[in-house]
């Protein structure tokens, strides 16, 4: 017991000092370039945007912020802007949708970059996701009535939390708090993870998961490696999913092209729990902030993997010769 113990906190240590190494500097720029009034400017360059597909000016401010920080930043933004937002259900569900396809773009997909896919591929490729979905969800209300009920978000008035917005050292200090907890959450999460993977493999879950998912592996082009972490991304979150990615390349040799389908899959639909739940309690649609933004990442998927075979620079089985093994590939 002592030995895996002393095993996984080795390996704990060294994700997690890859995982500061990248998100500490970024968070450090993304902190004062926010204080510097950037995502007001993102926001005048996204407002005309918002206008063409079918959104009100104010998600121009609510997606800017949600780019260059998170979530939770948007989340506080629409609780500032909820007196005055005017907006239909279907278009606070696309920008629900939206900030769950793409936000948090300075962290996140440096994260993707040290996993070992294209920053700027994948950040794109999230932002483009997010324009389409939102305009083709917008385009249906307008044309089928379909939650073109109008949305009163003024109940969040009286929830908005202005912490991260003080100025001076109070709102560093705040930061630097909100920081620190992350990191230690984020030590604790990827050595539980990690605890979980292990469990998982030497119980034969994860040959029968993967096998399970063989007809969803078939058409967005994964290879049975990348299958249990990419998995657990997608439910739990790009960062965790990216720490598993980098520790299991280093141990198996990922293909570039496997690599960058894992990774695209985890830029589009991850945390579907947790992130799926705050848009909930928004008041946005499931069909559209769960089920169609994850029908919408499987086409995109068979696309990708139908685009980039010529990328494979190693030869390997295909699923069906795979599936004939007793374990792992």
């Amino acid at each position: 017991m002592q030995p895996y113990l002393l095993s996984l906190l080795s390996r704990s240590r060294r994700l997690f000092i890859t995982l500061a190494k990248v998100m500490v500097p970024i968070m450090l720029v993304v902190r004062i370039a926010d204080q510097m009034g950037v995502v007001e400017m993102a926001s005048g360059v996204l407002t005309p945007v918002m206008s063409l597909i079918g959104m009100p000016p104010e998600a121009g401010l609510i997606w800017a912020s949600c780019l260059l920080i998170n979530i939770y930043g948007a989340v506080a933004v629409i609780a500032g802007l909820a007196p005055h937002l005017d907006m239909t259900s279907a278009q606070l569900s696309a920008l629900c949708a939206m900030m769950l396809f793409a936000h948090g773009i300075p962290v996140e997909q440096a994260v993707v970059k040290k996993a070992g896919a294209s920053f700027w591929a994948t950040a794109a490729l999230r932002v483009f996701s997010a324009l389409f979905y939102a305009a083709l969800i917008t385009w249906i209300s307008r044309h089928t009535g379909f939650l073109a009920e109008k949305i009163d978000l003024s109940w969040m008035a009286a929830n908005v939390d202005d912490a991260a917005n003080q100025a001076g050292w109070a709102g560093w200090l705040g930061w630097i708090e909100g920081t620190v907890y992350s990191l230690l959450a984020s030590f604790a999460i990827i050595a539980g993870l990690l605890v979980l993977l292990d469990i998982l493999e030497k119980t034969g879950i994860t040959e029968r998961f993967t096998t399970a998912l063989l007809p969803v592996l078939r058409i967005s082009g994964l290879s049975r490696d990348a299958a249990p972490v990419t998995t657990i991304g997608i439910l739990l979150g790009l960062t965790y999913g990216g720490a598993l990615i980098i520790d299991e390349a280093r141990q198996k040799n990922f293909a570039p092209r496997t690599l960058f389908l894992s990774l695209a899959w985890l830029s589009l639909s991850h945390s579907l729990i947790e992130d799926t739940i705050i848009m909930l309690a928004l008041g946005a649609n499931i069909w559209v902030v769960l089920v169609g933004r994850v029908v919408l990442t499987l086409i995109i998927m068979m696309l990708l993997a139908r685009f980039t075979r010529r990328w494979q620079s190693t030869p390997s089985r295909p699923l069906e010769e795979q599936t004939q093994g007793t374990g792992p590939v």
